[in-house]
């Protein structure tokens, strides 16, 4: 493959990764309306490690769990900001 070829297929699972993205987020819209009905906080620190210790057992590289963790910490940052509206 060309270098051409490498970067189409990057972005291409660019498309995809902001299609899951999106998608995340919407679920993360519901759970906060579950949140504010029930009273719940926001923040649910057992829960958000549970997520990353879910992440870090699937991890099959090359990125290394360090990487993925920062990665996700960032996505559950920005679902927790939307969870608030």
């Amino acid at each position: 493959m060309t270098i051409e070829d490498w970067r189409a297929r990057i972005d291409a699972l660019d498309r995809r990764l902001v299609e899951l993205l999106s998608e995340r987020a919407e679920c993360a819209l519901a759970v906060g309306k579950i949140k504010n009905a029930r009273n719940m906080e926001v923040f649910d620190p057992e829960r958000e490690k549970q997520i990353i210790r879910n992440i870090l057992r699937e991890n099959k590289g090359p990125l290394d769990n360090d990487a993925l963790r920062r990665i996700f910490e960032r996505v559950i940052d920005e679902c927790r900001q939307i969870e608030n509206k």
